[in-house]
């Protein structure tokens, strides 16, 4: 049995803790800017424009949510056919599969996460808004009201996507390949292995 390379090893490190780096960085810049533009067009309109953009909020952290269990469900031998078919979206399909678990890291923790957290902060200001505008006898439950159904769509919303995510799998991937590969437009692509 040969001994595990230490020099191999030591790029391994190397390069999960460059990930975990960027991850943190990205985390932090993507949650400034969706929290700066939600906040920025919530407080410039009114409450029913900031309960459409709470809503389009928690709806991106479930899309999300089900793109990162697809990746981390579906299985590659289809895209193989697909792409010896030249079906566009299938090698960007396998580059994703392949990376299955920064994918389903950045779409799971890091986009969802973020969403998470911007909508609780959503939900707080829309109750503040709402308790400065209108007279309420027990003032408390707005923001108790606010925070249990932003939780309740989140996670009724996320509990219905994985079902989904899991039985539509190559779907679904094949859908995020084929968005990947309009950005790919005139890149040469690579070719994928069997």
């Amino acid at each position: 049995m040969s001994k595990s390379d230490p020099s191999s090893a030591r790029r391994e490190r190397i390069k999960t803790i460059r990930w975990v780096v960027t991850i943190f960085l990205v985390t932090i810049f993507v949650s400034g800017v969706i929290t700066l533009i939600s906040e920025e067009i919530m407080s410039n309109n009114g409450i029913a424009v900031s309960f459409v953009i709470l809503l389009i909020i928690v709806l991106i952290g479930i899309f999300f949510d089900i793109l990162g269990v697809a990746v981390t469900a579906a299985d590659e031998a289809p895209f193989h056919s697909m792409a010896s078919r030249k079906v566009p979206g299938a090698l960007e399909a396998i580059r994703l599969l392949r990376n299955a678990e920064r994918a389903s890291s950045i779409c799971n923790d890091v986009i969802g996460d973020i969403c998470g957290v911007v909508s609780g902060t959503a939900a707080a200001t829309i109750a503040a808004r709402l308790l400065v505008r209108f007279e309420f006898s027990w003032p408390t439950m707005v923001g108790l009201l606010m925070s249990a159904c932003v939780s309740g769509l989140t996670v009724g919303g996320k509990a219905i996507g994985k079902t989904f995510a899991v039985n539509s799998s190559t779907s679904i991937v094949h859908f995020a390949g084929k968005v990947i590969a309009v950005f790919h437009k005139g890149e040469k692509p690579a070719k994928s292995k069997k």
